[in-house]
């Protein structure tokens, strides 16, 4: 079968000779329908941060069930479902409570599907637990496969700061892109809090206000703290998303965020910042978080079946897989691009 592979740091090719996968005991091999092109792949093939190849990219997977192991129950033939994304060990406490991004044994193993082990950027996938797949019932599996990052992880981020994300308080997302355009449509559904939408590209500005954003910023300005501050007042943001982790942006959040409030990196930008007193507001916290939970996933396919969220997704096929990473490395993408075999 056709599949784009990961061979080691700077090499990716698109090869035709991949064998299908028979599943066994609880596996469960999926038709892939579509498989969201993440900016973490680069880090991958650019950065070498999995040197180990090879195997399969692609780790925000929807499709069909093709076929089941034996010990499979609960999922038949033909249903439309997400791939969840982090994979632990299954039986540890984070595992069992659905944390699987914080797996105890997380350092012992690849991170999933297209992250050390074959991901969904294949006609074929096959799914190590029939645990790991979440339904999508009637959405569009096209449509759906981005929820799995772009929508859980800015979902898992805000569900952190829930309790300070009221009307009455301001929150400031950095970097419009793939995970931060669905943070704002995620804020907008879940809380009342002012959006202060922060990029250095004006259309991606434009765009965050068509997705909620109150104000906008242009994250580039020698001003851009002042401007956001001039909006908060003293008071300044009570939580900040930064979608892009460099330092210019980690520097930005620290100079707005509030006293008491929560500057949270999604962003893997390897950006640096001295967490010293100081340096960031009293009583701030300073987070990276991962991923989110697998029941967090559920309820993310929960706020898309109602249409309060959707991707902006661009589909290709997946042999454009390579001019579509050099798209993103140009910033070239509205939203998300979604490999369909």
């Amino acid at each position: 079968m056709k599949a784009v592979r990961f061979f080691g740091q700077n090499d990716v090719r698109i090869v035709n000779d991949v064998e299908r996968p028979v599943p066994k005991g609880d596996e469960v091999l999926l038709k892939i329908a579509g498989a969201g092109v993440c900016h973490s792949d680069l880090h991958v093939i650019d950065d070498g941060i999995i040197p180990a190849g090879p195997f399969t990219l692609g780790h925000e997977n929807a499709g069909y069930i093709e076929e089941m192991g034996p010990e499979v129950k609960g999922f038949n033939k033909g249903d439309a479902v997400l791939v969840y994304g982090p994979w632990g060990c299954g039986h540890c406490k984070p595992c069992q409570e659905s944390f699987e991004n914080y797996c105890d044994h997380q350092a012992e193993q690849a991170f999933g599907g297209g992250l050390g082990f074959d991901g969904g950027m294949a006609e074929y996938m096959l799914v190590p637990s029939s645990r790991l797949l979440v339904p999508i019932h009637d959405l569009d599996p096209v449509m759906a496969a981005p929820l799995t990052d772009a929508a859980l992880t800015p979902y898992a981020a805000i569900k952190r700061s829930l309790d300070k994300l009221t009307a009455d308080e301001f929150v400031v997302v950095i970097g419009v892109g793939g995970l931060g355009h669905m943070a704002l449509q995620i804020l907008s559904a879940m809380t009342g809090a002012a959006i202060i939408a922060c990029d250095i590209s004006q259309e991606k500005l434009d765009f965050a206000k068509e997705l909620g954003a109150a104000y906008v910023v242009n994250s580039g300005d020698k001003d851009a703290a002042a401007q956001i501050t001039r909006i908060t007042g003293v008071k300044k943001a009570r939580v900040v998303l930064d979608f892009v982790g460099a330092t210019p942006t980690i520097e930005l959040g620290a100079e707005v965020v509030a006293l008491n409030g929560d500057l949270t990196v999604v962003g893997l930008g390897g950006g640096n910042f001295p967490f010293t007193f100081g340096k960031v507001p009293l009583g701030s916290n300073l987070s990276i978080p991962y991923w989110g939970a697998r029941t967090e996933l559920m309820e993310v396919i929960g706020l898309a079946r109602q249409g309060k969220i959707h991707v902006t997704v661009e589909q290709f096929p997946l042999d454009q897989a390579l001019e579509v990473y050099d798209k993103m490395r140009k910033g070239a993408l509205k939203g998300r691009a979604v490999l369909v075999p």
